[in-house]
C-alpha cells in the first residue's frame, strides 16, 4: 500500500459538502466519500464536536486523517475520488460547523468576523492518502485509533463484511430514527448508531452466529429477510403479551429472538401471564426481574437468579446438621457443601433460615438436575 502526506485546507475540504442521509455524505468538491460502507454513523457528542472546532480556532494541530484513493490510483490525479478511512467524525464536525448546522461558543460560522472565518478556512489539515486493495484498506481501518471512539464489535464486522447487504441493513437498523428503533427500542439495549440494534437482529436471526450470517449474505442485494424477521419478533411480543409501559421496563434486553423461535406457534393467555409477572416482580427472592418473561415461557429458574442463602444462614444450617449431608447422610466440611431450599422456591419455599439445608455438592447437583 502506498501512502503520501497531503495538506488540505478547511476551505477545500468543505467545498461541495452534502449530507444526503442514507445516500451518503460528500465533501472536497464531491470527490470525498465521508461515509464509506464500512464506516460508522456520526457518534460525536457535543463536547467532542466542540473540541474539534476549538482546535481549529486556536490554530492547534488536529490529529492526522487518512483517506484512500478510489479511482485514478493516485492522490495527485486531479479527478481522483477518495473515501475516508479515519477522520469521519472530525470531518463531519468541521463541515457541519462551516455549513452553519451548529454554533460554537454561541456563535455560528456566519456570525464570525471575516478574518475569523478566513483563519478557519485557511487552516491546513494533514491527510495521509493511501492506495491499495480493499482488504488492505479494511485492515488499516480496523487498526487505526478512531479519535478515542473505540469501534464496537458490530462496527468492525460491518467493515470486514462491507458490501451491498450491510449498506441495505443499515437503512433499517443503524440510525436513531431507523424503522427498527421506532418499533423495537422498548425491547433492545444499546444504540442504533453504534450498531447494537443491527447486532441484536442478526444474533436473533442466526442463533448467535453473526459472522457466519454476514459472510453468507455479504453480497446480497437486500437485507429484507432480516428486517421481516425482526418485525415478526416485535409483533409477536406486542400481540402475545400486550405489555404496558411498566412491563416494558423488564422486557428490555431479553433474547426475544430465541423465545420467538421456540414459542411463536403457542397461544398465550396474556392476562394470566400478566398476573404471574406481577407476582414475580413483588417476590424479593427474584433478583433478576428482566428474566421474568424468559422464566414464564421456559420455566427455567436460572433466568431469575433466585436469591441465595447468606453465609450466616449456611453456617447455621451446617451446625444444625452437624456437618451431615441432609440427603446422603455423609459428613463433609462446610467448604464441600452447598445450600439448598428444603421446600423448592417454585413450590413456595422462601430463602429464609428455616428453609435452608446443606447438601454435599454431588447431592445438590443431582437434586437440581445440574
Amino acid at each position: 500500500m502506498q501512502i503520501q502526506l497531503h495538506r488540505i485546507t478547511v476551505r477545500e475540504l468543505t467545498a461541495g459538502y452534502q449530507d444526503n442521509n442514507e445516500n451518503g455524505v460528500r465533501a472536497y468538491g464531491g470527490r470525498l466519500d465521508v461515509r464509506p460502507p464500512y464506516q460508522r454513523e456520526f457518534v460525536y457528542k457535543e463536547k467532542q464536536r466542540d473540541a474539534v472546532i476549538d482546535t481549529l480556532t486556536q490554530g492547534f494541530p488536529l490529529n492526522v486523517m487518512y483517506w484512500a484513493v478510489r479511482e485514478c490510483g493516485s492522490g495527485a490525479c486531479p479527478t481522483a475520488t477518495f473515501e475516508i478511512i479515519d477522520g469521519q467524525q472530525r470531518t463531519i464536525s468541521i463541515c457541519q460547523y462551516v455549513n452553519g448546522d451548529f454554533a460554537y461558543m454561541f456563535r455560528y460560522f456566519h456570525n464570525l468576523q471575516p478574518d475569523e472565518q478566513k483563519q478557519i478556512l485557511d487552516y491546513e489539515l494533514q491527510v495521509y492518502i493511501c492506495s491499495g486493495s480493499d482488504s488492505e484498506k479494511l485492515k488499516w481501518f480496523k487498526t487505526i485509533n478512531i479519535a478515542g471512539e473505540e469501534l464496537t464489535e458490530q462496527e468492525l464486522r460491518n467493515a470486514v463484511y462491507a458490501g451491498s447487504w450491510v449498506s441495505d441493513a443499515k437503512r433499517y437498523f443503524s440510525k436513531n430514527g431507523a424503522p427498527a428503533a421506532k418499533i423495537g427500542s422498548d425491547y433492545l439495549t444499546g444504540s442504533a448508531i453504534r450498531q447494537d440494534y443491527l447486532e441484536t437482529a442478526i444474533s436473533w436471526m442466526s442463533d448467535g452466529n453473526i459472522e457466519v450470517y454476514m459472510a453468507t449474505h455479504q453480497h446480497d442485494a437486500s437485507a429484507a429477510p432480516l428486517w421481516q424477521f425482526f418485525q415478526a419478533v416485535i409483533t409477536w411480543i406486542e400481540t402475545s403479551f400486550r405489555p404496558n409501559r411498566e412491563r416494558k421496563k423488564i422486557m428490555k434486553g431479553v433474547d426475544w429472538g430465541m423465545l420467538y423461535k421456540q414459542f411463536k406457534d403457542e397461544v398465550f393467555d396474556y392476562q394470566k401471564i400478566d398476573e404471574e409477572v406481577k407476582r414475580l416482580i413483588l417476590d424479593d427472592d427474584v433478583t433478576k426481574k428482566t428474566g421474568i418473561y424468559p422464566y414464564i415461557l421456559t420455566r427455567k429458574e436460572k433466568y431469575l437468579s433466585i436469591r441465595a442463602f447468606t453465609d450466616a444462614q449456611k453456617l447455621a444450617a451446617y451446625e444444625r446438621q452437624g456437618g451431615i449431608c441432609a440427603d446422603c447422610g455423609k459428613h463433609f466440611d462446610l467448604s464441600q457443601m452447598e445450600a439448598d431450599h428444603i421446600t423448592p422456591w417454585h413450590d413456595g419455599g422462601r430463602t429464609i433460615a428455616d428453609n435452608c439445608q446443606m447438601l454435599c455438592r454431588e447431592c445438590n447437583r443431582r437434586k437440581s438436575g445440574k
